[in-house]
C-alpha cells in the first residue's frame, strides 16, 4: 500500500456514535497502515479524538461552516480517499466539495450520486424508527412481545461495513479509547479524586442528551446509590454536561441527604477527554444509555447501563466483558421516542433492586448480561 495514500474518514456528530466507530478506525489503521488518516470532527467531539493510535491529524468543523466551506477547506489537503461515517447527505456534499477522487459511503437516497463507491447497507442493518403514538397503544393493546434485535445490527458493525469497504476486516472488535495514565493522573489531582481509605469512586450518570424516555427516574438512582454506598463504602462521582445542571445538583443533594456524604458534582464541569480519565478512574459507573455510557465503557470501566426507549441490541455496551445492561420489557419498547406519549412503562418498571443486583455483579467480575 503506497505510503502517500491519504484517507479523510468524516466522522459522526453524537458521542456514542463516535465512540462506537473506533472499531471501524482501528480496522482501517490496521489494513492500510502506510496510509495517512485524517479525521474530520464536529469540534464539540475534538477533545476525545487527541492521542488515538488510529488516527494521524484531526481537522473539525463548526456548526455554523457550511459544507461549502467545510469542502473549501478540506480540498487544499489533496486527499485520495473519502468515507463518510455518517449518513446524510451533507456529509457526502462535504466529500465531494473537496475533490476527493474516491468518495465511500452508504448507499441513501439524495446522496449516492455524490459517491464515487456506493456501499450498500449491511444485511442486518436496522433504522432506528420512532413508532407513532397508534402503534405504541396498538403495542400495549396486543400485548405485543418487546422488539429486540439481531447482534449483527448493533451500529459497531455499521461503521465497520463501512471499513470493509477500503479492504479492513469486518470482525469485531471492542470500542476504545485510549486516555494516558499520566492524564488520568492530571485528572485526578485537578478534581481531587485521590482514594481515602482504600474507598473506591463510583460514577452516576443520571442523565441523557437524547431526551427523558432513557432517563431512569431520578429517585431510584438517588436509592441505588444510597444501597451501594451502604454496601461497599464507595464515594459518588456525578457526571453530565452542561445541560444536565440541574439534574445533577438535585441528585447531588439527594444523595447527601440520603447516606450524609455529598457526592462530587462533576456535571458540566469537564471536558470530554476529563470526563474520559474520569470515568476512567471509577471503578463502577451506573447510568442511562447515553454518550458518557459508550465512553466508560471504552476506557474500560465496568458498567450498569440501564435502557429504555432504544434497544441494547443496537447501541448497548454489548462489547464490553463487564457491562451489565438492565431492561424492562415492555410492548411498546423500543420505541426510539426522545418522549414517552404514555406512562414511562419501560423504564419505571426497572427496580432499583434490580440495578444494584447489577452493580454488585459487576463489582464481582461477572460476565456481561442482560437482566
Amino acid at each position: 500500500m503506497s505510503a502517500t495514500e491519504n484517507i479523510l474518514v468524516r466522522s459522526v456528530n453524537w458521542l456514542g456514535d463516535a465512540v462506537m466507530s473506533t472499531p471501524a478506525l482501528m480496522r482501517l489503521r490496521q489494513a492500510r497502515p502506510g496510509a495517512r488518516i485524517t479525521l474530520l470532527s464536529h469540534e464539540k467531539l475534538a477533545d476525545i479524538w487527541e492521542d488515538q493510535p488510529f488516527v494521524d491529524e484531526l481537522l473539525t468543523f463548526s456548526g455554523s461552516e457550511s459544507f461549502w466551506q467545510v469542502g473549501r477547506r478540506l480540498r487544499e489537503k489533496q486527499f485520495t480517499v473519502g468515507v463518510a461515517f455518517p449518513n446524510s447527505i451533507r456529509s457526502a456534499l462535504e466529500l465531494w466539495r473537496a475533490g476527493i477522487p474516491q468518495r465511500v459511503g452508504i448507499a441513501r437516497a439524495g446522496r449516492s450520486l455524490l459517491l464515487t463507491k456506493v456501499v450498500p447497507p449491511g444485511a442486518d442493518e436496522v433504522k432506528m424508527r420512532k413508532r407513532s403514538v397508534m402503534e405504541i397503544r396498538r403495542c400495549i393493546a396486543t400485548d405485543s412481545a418487546t422488539t429486540v434485535y439481531s447482534a449483527a445490527a448493533h451500529h459497531v458493525h455499521h461503521y465497520l461495513h463501512l471499513a470493509a469497504a477500503l479492504g479492513a476486516s469486518p470482525e469485531i472488535m471492542s470500542p476504545r479509547i485510549e486516555v494516558s495514565d499520566d492524564f488520568v493522573e492530571k485528572v485526578r489531582g485537578k478534581f481531587g479524586l485521590t482514594r481515602v481509605g482504600g474507598r473506591p469512586w463510583f460514577g452516576l450518570n443520571p442523565g441523557a442528551e437524547y431526551g427523558p424516555a432513557k432517563r431512569w427516574p431520578a429517585e431510584r438512582f438517588v436509592a441505588a446509590a444510597r444501597i451501594l454506598q451502604a454496601k461497599t463504602r464507595c464515594r459518588w462521582l456525578v457526571f453530565g454536561g452542561a445541560g444536565d445542571r440541574a439534574l445533577a445538583e438535585t441528585i447531588t443533594s439527594d444523595i447527601a441527604r440520603a447516606t450524609g456524604e455529598p457526592p462530587l458534582n462533576l456535571a458540566g464541569a469537564t471536558s470530554l477527554r476529563e470526563l474520559a480519565a474520569a470515568l476512567k478512574i471509577c471503578d463502577l459507573v451506573l447510568t442511562n444509555d447515553s454518550g458518557p455510557m459508550h465512553l466508560a465503557a471504552a476506557v474500560s470501566t465496568p458498567v450498569v447501563a440501564v435502557f429504555g426507549s432504544t434497544s441494547p441490541e443496537l447501541t448497548g455496551p454489548v462489547f464490553s466483558a463487564r457491562a451489565q445492561v438492565v431492561r424492562r420489557p415492555a410492548p411498546c419498547s423500543p420505541c426510539f421516542r426522545r418522549e414517552c406519549p404514555i406512562d414511562l412503562r419501560c423504564l419505571r418498571g426497572i427496580e432499583t433492586e434490580q440495578v444494584v443486583a447489577a452493580a454488585l455483579t459487576c463489582l464481582a467480575g461477572g460476565v456481561r448480561k442482560q437482566t
